[in-house]
């Protein structure tokens, strides 16, 4: 049998659950007689380009591979390099003859939707040249903002991570009885999926946080002043959820009234800093206490709160993904479908990553309150199943987590 090497990797901002995708991915590999190497892309295909790769049955082998399964971040290394729009640019046919040396039948590359735009890229090409090396995408992103999957992985364990945060500051400012104000900044650009986890941390009707805003909707900062004032007739400290990209009726963020924003690799803005200005506003406007509180990558990085549901899911997205492309299978990604929530089923599929990539998936309208302040039961119906189960992380002599390691 003329067997095919493997190769995959990782791509855009890590998660929890990243690195059990690429274990799916690698232990199915290892297990079919139809492949020989697995190899791995050191910091994605911008490392590949480079020459810079590794041999995952000389780095991980036997029992050791089981480690990525709880390590959060990307192993591989990740990047956010954009490949040329024209297929006509010369790193094409460089990339190819790259596979070609390391007889590669099979690329896999784990991301959001930037991963996604080189998955589209790459399959077009392989098209184009009648190169018969099959491309497939594996989902990933805390965001939870790729289209045509019912969630993506990592986002089950973000959320957790988030419910969990919020519910330990809303216990930390019960402590006192005078007035105050904690803003909790979250991570999301347009999509408010993360920001809404954090209704999760309530444990009855009422309880904080009180308000929530996601960046579906424009936020007004004379109403949400009035709305926090309103607040203190419930409970004297008042926790606040507000997504990093909360903007108002103009598309201006609101973190750009406080600060100068850059952009990164990809033209986006790199936002940060609309808690700050709100615990400003709030602090000067209505004279109470107020503090801010960034979760940053904490969110992403964090395997304490991993869901068992996220990893497995996960884990089984990698192991579709292959057989799918020994099926034949190309240009396409990894998908999840729903099949019941209660009891919360689902299964695997595959969608075109053309009509994927580089768009975004927001939270529906209906799950959002009507003054845009809270999310209603449909948020909770859909993301409750997502952040059960928890996994039990390896520790090392010292009592601290063992993660996988790349030397």
């Amino acid at each position: 049998m003329n067997k095919k090497n493997v190769i995959v990797g990782q791509s855009g901002g890590p998660t929890a659950v990243i690195n059990s995708s690429l274990y799916g991915v690698v232990s199915e590999s290892l297990r079919q007689d139809a492949v020989g190497t697995v190899y791995g892309m050191i910091n994605g295909i911008e490392g590949f380009l480079a020459g810079r790769i590794l041999d995952f049955q000389e780095v991980l082998p036997g029992p050791e591979l089981e480690k990525l399964k709880t390590t959060p971040g990307a192993y591989l290394g990740s990047c956010r390099y954009k490949l040329p729009e024209s297929l006509e640019d010369p790193v094409y046919p460089a990339l190819f003859r790259k596979f070609e040396e390391l007889n590669i039948g099979y690329f896999f590359y784990i991301g959001g939707n930037d991963s996604m735009d080189t998955v589209s890229k790459l399959s077009r090409y392989a098209e184009k040249t009648g190169s018969d090396i099959r491309v497939i995408g594996e989902p990933k992103t805390i965001d939870n903002d790729l289209i045509m999957t019912d969630h993506t992985p990592g986002f089950g364990s973000a959320a957790r991570y988030v419910a969990s945060t919020v519910r330990e500051i809303v216990i930390d400012a019960n402590v006192y009885e005078t007035k105050s104000v904690t803003i909790v900044e979250i991570m999301g650009r347009h999509a408010g999926w993360l920001t809404a986890a954090g209704a999760l941390a309530r444990k009855q009707v009422g309880d904080n946080p009180l308000l929530i805003y996601l960046p579906e909707t424009d936020f007004d900062q004379e109403a949400f002043l009035a709305k926090v004032e309103s607040c203190f007739e419930k409970n004297p400290n008042v926790i606040v959820c507000v997504s990093e990209g909360i903007h108002d009726k103009n598309g201006t963020f609101i973190c750009e009234y406080d600060n100068s924003v850059g952009t990164d690799s990809f033209g986006h803005k790199m936002l940060a800093g609309c808690g700050k200005y709100l615990e400003n506003l709030v602090r000067s406007r209505l004279g109470v206490k107020a503090r801010s509180v960034e979760l940053n990558v904490s969110q992403r990085c964090s395997a304490s709160m991993m869901s068992a549901t996220d990893q497995k899911e996960a884990v089984m997205a990698g192991e579709y993904g292959v057989r799918a492309a020994l099926k034949g299978e190309t240009g396409k990604m990894v998908s999840y479908v729903r099949t019941s929530n209660l009891p919360y089923r689902m299964t695997l599929g595959l969608e075109d990553v053309n009509k994927i990539c580089n768009q975004e998936k927001t939270v529906p309208l209906a799950w959002i309150s009507e003054d845009g302040s809270d999310v209603t039961e449909g948020f909770f119906t859909y993301a409750l199943p997502l952040i059960q189960g928890t996994v039990e992380i390896p520790l090392d002599t010292d009592g601290l987590p063992l993660f996988a390691s790349r030397k």
